[in-house]
């Protein structure tokens, strides 16, 4: 999913917020960018950006395709990423509850932690072996709004602190998810009451057209949701009923990692409230 425009009047200022910035776009276009569509898509003067992108590829954070060409990362940035997910131990934690809940559900299941306001996918395993596999990017600031990680979160906080996440993020473009993704706060909070009661969150069609997910909070006693499991797959497979038996397995799953997560430092910190 491409990232949305940012206006001029929203343009990073210091060289910290332009240099997070640039690589941010960068991790939205694998396949590069040029200098000039990436300074208008930020807001920045041309000069500012290249000279930016001479000391990222100098850093050896990013490359040019060729001389005057597209700029992309290259694969130092998702390498520290890695290695701080396997130095926190995440992976071993995670993984085999992950594993095993994919090869019950033959789909798409993920696992995205609370970092601060934002919902992160960090983990994954691919249970299905044939036909559609739905796949999308790791490493994505989750949409709130309209997804299950992001349902399943928000039904665990207050009224008040679900609408203002949502608010600060946003409900983006209609155009750019499902026909049935939410598009007003009285429209989400009528879904998140219904998750509630049933313990686990269900989409169809929201996110993205022809497809479903579902997702339970992963939550300590003493830090509430630290995290979300989600299960996702194509609406011709992953159907309400399907769903719907695959709840007490994805809850389940969402017990162990609670119980597992004492032992990694980043289920330990202090998530958004």
């Amino acid at each position: 999913m491409q990232k949305e425009n940012t206006s001029a009047a929203s343009a990073p200022s210091g060289t910290v917020e332009r240099v997070l910035a640039i690589l941010e776009l960068l991790s939205h276009q694998p396949e590069g960018i040029a200098l000039g569509e990436m300074a208008d898509e930020l807001g920045l003067p041309r000069s500012a950006c290249h000279r930016l992108l001479a000391e990222l590829g100098r850093c050896g954070y990013v490359r040019q395709l060729r001389e005057q060409g597209d700029y992309v990362l290259t694969t130092k940035m998702p390498a520290l990423g890695l290695n701080f997910l396997g130095g926190a131990g995440i992976v071993d934690i995670a993984q085999p509850i992950i594993d095993r809940l994919a090869e019950v559900s033959g789909e798409l299941v993920r696992l995205a932690l609370v970092d601060g306001d934002s919902l992160i996918f960090v983990a994954k395993a691919q249970g299905a072996r044939t036909g559609l596999r739905y796949d999308p990017d790791m490493g994505i600031d989750v949409r709130l709004s309209c997804s299950a990680g992001g349902h399943a979160w928000l039904m665990t906080l207050s009224e008040e602190r679900a609408t203002e996440l949502v608010a600060r993020q946003g409900f983006g473009k209609p155009a750019q998810f499902g026909p049935n993704a939410p598009t007003t706060f009285k429209a989400l909070m009528k879904t998140l009451d219904e998750d509630r009661a049933r313990g686990f969150s269900m989409i169809v069609e929201s996110y993205a057209p022809g497809m479903t997910a579902m997702a339970a909070p992963v939550t300590r006693r003493s830090q509430g949701t630290i995290a979300v499991i989600t299960i996702a797959g194509p609406l011709m497979r992953l159907n309400p009923r399907r769903m719907q038996e695959l709840g007490r397995p994805l809850q389940q799953a969402a017990h162990e990692l609670a119980l597992a997560s004492a032992g990694s430092p980043l289920f330990t910190l202090r998530p958004g409230r």
